[in-house]
């Protein structure tokens, strides 16, 4: 796609006709670009999927503890979090359009390096390349997805985040079909998903290209309104979405790194049939995911968090108590609702902080991942310690940390009033 090529009349003269389309070109929804990062967000996290997946194989041939299996966790989760808001910074300032596919090779090498690894170590090594690729990809990716939104944030980040958490559901299944009855070997068949995503990304990147030599060559800026808030509340309120960060991702741990052992110590399922539930579980996260962004759009975000932190609550609190059919249907309803709540505070975020997109979305892709990689840490030894069933027992709580969401100011409406 080239919308530059559509424009060839001189539009520098203010107020003229060709400026106005110049400005509607930049500013459109552009969907095939929305639909092709969220495809690459898709197969990365599918790639990514696959540790978690291989636990309870790779626990029993390597004789790893909890406390090892958190540790694999933390290692990947640190090297996908770190760099992110470097990253985000770094290309805020100097947009790099072919990063996405240098990331995605990082990713490429971890899965065929964790394929043959031998030793806990080369596991660690692995999946620290993988996590990398994971740290280049999301914040540029993001970033993408802002520019192709046309105004339509919380839609935009809403088909991206629901790339990536269908990919996240689809691995599993995938790894229960082609992984866990063969063995760690075929995980390089993961490695084609990487070589498909290079390809999609050098099309995005080309777009973005393309994107960003039209604004600079029309000069056309996109109009972004701060809110009329003090520095120091602009900074209480980054603070307190990544304390509802904190709270997600931490219960997002307990579930996507010990869902499956919680299943076969309480019920005796085997491997795969606890990968079945996983993947329902995480079928509803991509689910909540499409449908929290639009609904920000619409009724406002702070509303939206306060509904998918707080409101899944009740569920989180139950779970330890359930049968196995209940346990099925509530792992539904916490990962419909509680993934609605990622879109709305990235955007929200954004608006917070406008003209620091990359920034905004590699610190919170960042700490998501940070917390989620510590969160399987420290939950790993916990289980340890005590028990799986422990462990589901003290995470239901977490959620009521979303109470604090009424400390969000109401910038949505402040903006409203500006523009009065």
């Amino acid at each position: 796609m080239k919308p530059s090529a559509e424009i060839t009349t001189d539009s520098t003269a203010p107020g003229s006709i060709i400026s106005t389309e110049t400005k509607q070109a930049v500013q459109q929804t552009v969907y095939p670009i929305l639909f092709a990062i969220s495809f690459s967000h898709l197969l990365n996290d599918m790639m990514q999927s696959v540790i978690p997946s291989v636990y309870p194989m790779i626990k029993t041939n390597f004789h790893l503890s909890f406390t090892q299996i958190g540790l694999i966790t933390l290692t990947f989760q640190l090297a996908a979090s770190l760099l992110q808001p470097f990253v985000g910074n770094y290309t805020d300032k100097k947009p790099s359009p072919y990063s996405l596919a240098i990331g995605m090779g990082f990713t490429l090498i971890g899965l065929l390096s964790l394929s043959i690894a031998s030793s806990f170590i080369f596991i660690l090594v692995s999946v620290a390349l993988i996590g990398t690729g994971s740290s280049v990809f999301h914040p540029e990716s993001s970033k993408v997805a802002y520019m192709a939104s046309g105004g339509k944030r919380g839609l935009a980040q809403s088909i991206f985040q629901l790339g990536g958490n269908a990919g996240s559901a689809i691995g599993p299944l995938l790894a229960a079909l082609i992984i866990i009855p063969f063995g760690q070997g075929n995980i390089r068949w993961f490695a084609l998903a990487a070589v498909l995503a290079i390809f999609v990304l050098l099309k995005v990147a080309g777009w973005y290209k393309g994107h960003l030599a039209l604004r600079a060559r029309k000069k056309v800026a996109v109009e972004e309104s701060r809110p009329a808030l003090s520095k120091g509340r602009i900074i209480t309120s980054v603070v307190i979405l990544l304390l509802l960060i904190f709270s997600k991702y931490f219960y997002m741990a307990s579930m996507t790194s010990y869902f499956t052992f919680y299943l076969i110590g309480k019920f005796h399922l085997s491997v795969q049939q606890s990968q079945m539930y996983l993947f329902v579980f995480l079928a509803a996260v991509a689910a909540g995911t499409l449908i929290g962004g639009p609904l920000g759009d619409k009724f406002g975000r702070k509303y939206i968090i306060w509904i998918s932190i707080l409101g899944v609550a009740p569920f989180t609190l139950l779970l330890p108590y359930a049968s196995l059919f209940w346990t099925g249907v509530l792992s539904v309803f916490i990962g419909v609702i509680i993934a609605s709540a990622f879109s709305a505070i990235l955007v929200y975020a954004t608006e917070l902080l406008p003209g620091k997109v990359g920034m905004v979305s590699g610190l919170f892709f960042g700490f998501a991942f940070g917390m989620g990689g510590l969160g399987s840490a420290l939950l790993g030894r916990l289980a340890d310690h005590t028990s799986i069933a422990h462990v589901f027992n003290l995470c239901a709580y977490l959620p009521l940390i979303g109470i604090i969401t009424g400390l969000l100011p109401d910038i949505e409406g402040k903006k409203k009033s500006a523009v009065k």
